[in-house]
């Protein structure tokens, strides 16, 4: 596995060995000894599996508040999407930042995002797969979100949003 640090503070893309053969290939996306090693601490506790139809859709961001924060590891199994992370830690030097990411079943990257981040996506082709490895569960009482087209971030989606979902329309703007 190769592990690259981004310009926010724990967030790591990870790119996995891949074992090919006629039959195709193998990738190992869990290890928790090579993960420990390289700073990523993610105490797995819930795998989620997400299907998108339509090219376009915008997932989130969202994320947990304390004391039911997450650490994620976020995967494209099928298909390739645009994924973006937001600093949302106040006293991180990246506070207010974003990050995105090409990710997609060819190029096998997957994102360590750990507690204190947002995470969403937009689906660059038709019928998207995305699988979550977990820390913690999902509380309604601190799950929020951060509204897709919010200034303050000045996101720059890849495509022209398609789809959101009637909830991520109405969150309101960021308050810094």
């Amino acid at each position: 596995m190769k592990f690259t640090k981004t310009f926010i503070s724990g967030l790591i893309v990870i790119e996995f060995d891949k074992f090919d053969d006629e039959r195709g290939y193998l990738a190992k996306f869990f290890d928790k000894e090579t993960y420990k090693k390289n700073n990523i601490k993610l105490d797995l506790t819930q795998v989620k599996y997400s299907s998108t139809k339509k090219k376009g859709t915008i997932r989130g961001p969202h994320m947990q508040f304390k004391p039911d924060e997450e650490a994620k590891i976020v995967h494209c199994l099928k298909g390739r999407i645009f994924d973006v992370v937001l600093d949302l830690r106040p006293k991180s030097k990246t506070y207010g930042k974003w990050f995105g990411e090409a990710m997609s079943d060819k190029n096998k990257k997957s994102l360590y995002i750990p507690k204190g981040l947002a995470h969403g996506y937009q689906t660059l082709t038709n019928d998207c797969d995305v699988l979550y490895m977990m820390s913690g569960h999902f509380s309604k009482t601190n799950y929020v979100g951060v509204r897709w087209d919010d200034p303050h971030f000045n996101i720059t989606w890849p495509l022209k949003p398609t789809l959101i979902a009637e909830k991520d329309l109405k969150r309101p703007l960021f308050n810094k």
